[in-house]
């Protein structure tokens, strides 16, 4: 596996190997000893499986918080993404700044995000699938969003971004300017 830090602390891109072959190929997606070499000393409790049936479906921006808070491990199995992360980390050097990568089941990525942040993806074909590793257990009294449109994160959503993909949640959820602290650095 190969670690790249994003310009936000703690936001990791994952790069893994592939092996591949006249049938395929096989890759190791999680390695709890390679985990720790790395310092990164998670426990994931709990794996979820989404399906986005139609390119420009978005999801999030979404987190949990204490004692129910979340770091991820996001991978995409069919498709493309186009992932975010903001950090909420209070007393960040990066607080309320973003980042954006392309995961796609074609290039096998993750992105890893700390504690502290909200997520949220656009798919960018139709059948996207993303599966992804929490450190925290879902609870819905902690269950937490932050508006997927505030102008003040200016997230560049693909042109294929839909509105009318939101859930109710989703299209309700606060500006930055107006969440309370959650996290601290």
């Amino acid at each position: 596996m190969k670690i790249i830090p994003t310009t936000i602390p703690g936001l990791l891109t994952i790069e893994v190997v592939r092996h591949g072959d006249h049938r395929g190929f096989f890759s190791e997606v999680y390695n709890r000893r390679d985990w720790l070499e790395a310092g990164l000393d998670e426990t994931f409790v709990q794996d979820n499986h989404s399906l986005s049936v139609e390119k420009g479906t978005i999801r999030g921006l979404h987190f949990q918080t204490a004692p129910f808070e979340q770091a991820k491990l996001v991978r995409v199995v069919r498709g493309a993404i186009l992932d975010v992360a903001v950090d909420l980390r209070r007393g960040s050097p990066t607080f309320g700044r973003h980042a954006s990568v392309t995961l796609s089941a074609a290039e096998g990525n993750q992105l890893f995000m700390p504690v502290g942040f909200a997520h949220g993806f656009c798919s960018l074909e139709d059948n996207t699938e993303v599966l992804y590793k929490v450190t925290g257990h879902y609870s819905r009294a902690h269950d937490k969003g932050l508006a997927w449109d505030d102008p003040d994160l200016a997230i560049a959503w693909p042109t294929c971004a839909r509105r009318d993909s939101l859930t109710e949640k989703d299209r309700n959820w606060p500006n930055l300017k107006d969440l309370p602290d959650y996290f601290e650095f």
